[in-house]
């Protein structure tokens, strides 16, 4: 196996119009697979939900109803994708060992998505023009893999313009504090570049709890909990920010990932394999929690971000719904499949 080049990339029909920033990007995921001569390389991808391209050797096509096409890796005809010919593929032949690459649907989606939305020129925002040719940005807060499966991973099409023109760019410098313990919640914070340390007061001392680097955000938890900060956090040296007003926040971020299901809902979940996320303290999880609940108290969220399975769909609550909120937020930022209980518990003890 080989990795493709940019160059291979652009010459794509599907990724022709992307940023060299992002092609660079996307080069260093995709891969190149062989195929010996004599195989039927697309046997088993006909019907998967990828993309195969030619990049390199000669390959014949045979379609269902009839009907062979030769083709040969960098013409016209293997601009596109082998598998989405407008005449259904019967079966392929390698007439010479061949080079192929297979992009998954969906990220040639989100690619496409993104790319246009942040190509609007002059009538789109500085922010959206950075975001498309600023290989920081490309690479760091909206990388392919957090388009992908995080925080923006889930943001309505919709949102994507209206929320580029609503962030702001803020420099920092050693030693700022960017947001104090106790403090109301006013921002969210992306880090473009830099590096930030997370410290909290226990017992009068200070204890660092983590240290942030280009593409981790912060600031999230006072704003979806409406509560105080409950954490500094410090730049360590020159670093670059994007940060968005709790109004902002709100509307364009905090309610799209906030999945809200009832009660009704939610235990119907569970009974196809969902499982329950307890977010409270210990001593309350332990008092009455639900049936076959996993305890996350909400201050070690972060800590399970490798630990949960992916694969899972989990129901977040707690007394209220303030700190499950939270943490549903901080999971579906890292791509969770995490829903609300909207209430929370009170909500299970007027319907029981």
């Amino acid at each position: 196996m080989a990795s493709a080049t940019p160059q291979q990339l652009a010459m794509l029909a599907p990724l022709a119009g992307l940023s060299p920033e992002r092609l660079a990007e996307l080069a260093q995921l995709a891969v190149v697979e062989r195929a010996m001569r004599g195989s039927d390389p697309l046997k088993e991808r006909m019907n998967a939900p990828q993309s195969v391209f030619l990049l390199q050797g000669e390959l014949l096509l045979a379609f269902e109803g009839g009907g062979t096409l030769v083709v040969v890796g960098g013409s016209e005809e293997t601009r596109h994708a082998l598998n989405r010919q407008k005449q259904r593929l019967a079966r392929t032949k390698a007439i010479t060992d061949v080079d192929l690459l297979a992009v998954e649907d969906d990220m040639l989606d989100i690619l496409a998505t993104w790319d246009q939305v942040t190509a609007a020129g002059a009538e789109g925002s500085a922010m959206g023009r950075a975001v498309r040719s600023d290989a920081r940005l490309a690479t760091g807060p909206f990388s392919l893999g957090n388009l992908r499966s995080g925080i923006f991973a889930q943001l309505p099409v919709a949102h994507i313009d209206e929320l580029l023109k609503c962030f702001e760019r803020v420099s920092t410098a050693r030693g700022d504090v960017v947001i104090r313990e106790g403090d109301e919640g006013d921002y969210y914070y992306v880090i473009e570049s830099g590096r930030f340390q997370v410290e909290r007061l226990v017992g009068g001392a200070k204890v660092v709890l983590a240290e942030l680097k280009s593409g981790d955000a912060f600031g999230e938890e006072a704003l979806v909990s409406e509560a105080k900060r409950n954490a500094t956090v410090i730049s360590l040296g020159e670093g670059e920010l994007l940060r968005l007003d709790r109004k902002h926040f709100n509307e364009l971020l905090r309610e799209p990932l906030l999945r809200r299901i009832s009660f009704e809902e939610a235990t119907e979940k569970v009974r196809r394999g969902a499982l329950w996320l307890d977010v409270r303290y210990p001593s309350e999880y332990q008092y009455d929690k639900l049936p076959g609940a996993i305890n996350v108290p909400l201050a070690e969220v972060r800590n399970m971000f490798a630990v949960l399975d992916r694969s899972k769909e989990y129901v977040a609550y707690c007394q209220s719904g303030r700190r499950s909120a939270a943490a549903a937020f901080l999971f579906a930022q890292r791509g969770f499949k995490v829903w609300l209980l909207d209430g929370g518990l009170r909500t299970v003890e007027k319907s029981a």
